[in-house]
């Protein structure tokens, strides 16, 4: 991001944003705390928003848009440790843990000059500590590159894998190219756009809160009334003031029985997030003397 853009975004989140908010959370399920919100907007009218008037979202969209443009620009690579939480069916799954290198995609001329790249370790639940797993752009065969952790993972050869198949897709809500902090800001664009064209709105944005001990500005999105059309009851992104990516979203369904609590949708959070380390092809390579595929 040039100093020009830069401090069009930090002026951006500035003159939206002040106050204070902690989110300390030695477990990840520890909610933040609250505070007074200095930038709050509600449309709560039913029925479709004109899509030419102002909207709720509009701010929000223009970080994300700033937010995509600096990371298409300026963010080559990056590691971190992934947690992540998702609902399958009824089910809540259990947290998990893993180590993160990614690369992101990067175009020339209309071409993928750098192909989309993961790889993963899982660090814990016990069940899942020691899978890994490769993920690279048109390479082996469009498929995942994978071998089991745990008690599994001493008798499962390493196996290649649809990213859209029953296998890889079991216990998780979207497929491996759509991991990473690139693809999580086009999701929040997608639904941004999507929801901008309907009303009953309400969006919050608080200054200082923390995400693995680093300053945030939090963004709250709340659809009070459950419609076909919103598939979260209240969204939480977490932009890191600094990286000036999101590095923490949460969405939560709405209460199950009148009176109840939201209940935990999907969640995702990246810390210790270092930006441009210079992954090269041997870290998203299973022959790499590194891993134990």
């Amino acid at each position: 991001m040039n100093k020009v853009d830069r401090r069009r975004f930090v002026s951006t989140a500035a003159a939206l944003t002040s106050g204070a908010i902690l989110f300390g959370r030695p477990a990840v399920a520890q909610q933040p705390g609250t505070t007074e919100p200095v930038f709050r907007i509600s449309k709560n009218d039913v029925g479709r928003a004109d899509a030419t008037a102002a909207h709720p979202l509009d701010p929000a969209l223009q970080i994300a848009r700033d937010s995509l443009k600096h990371i298409r620009e300026n963010i080559v690579d990056y590691t971190a440790i992934m947690i992540k939480r998702e609902r399958i069916g009824n089910t809540l799954g259990e947290y998990e843990y893993m180590a993160a290198k990614v690369r992101n995609r990067k175009m020339v001329d209309g071409q993928v000059r750098v192909p989309f790249s993961v790889y993963l370790a899982f660090l814990s639940p016990a069940a899942v500590k020691g899978r890994e797993v490769v993920y690279v752009e048109n390479k082996n065969n469009g498929n995942i590159v994978a071998h089991e952790g745990g008690m599994r993972g001493r008798f499962l050869p390493t196996m290649e894998l649809d990213p859209t198949g029953m296998l890889a897709m079991k216990g998780q809500r979207y497929p491996i190219y759509d991991l990473g902090i690139e693809n999580l800001v086009l999701k929040l664009i997608e639904k941004g756009e999507r929801d901008r064209r309907q009303d009953e709105c309400d969006v919050e944005f608080r200054r200082g809160a923390k995400v693995g001990g680093r300053q945030c500005t939090m963004l709250t999105v709340t659809h009070p009334v459950s419609r076909p059309y919103f598939d979260f009851h209240v969204a939480e992104i977490f932009i890191d003031d600094e990286l000036q990516v999101p590095v923490r979203y949460a969405a939560y369904t709405w209460p199950t029985v009148a009176g109840g609590e939201r209940e935990l949708l999907e969640e995702y959070t990246y810390q210790k997030v270092q930006i441009n380390v210079g992954l090269t092809d041997a870290d998203f390579d299973r022959s790499n003397k590194k891993y134990n595929f």
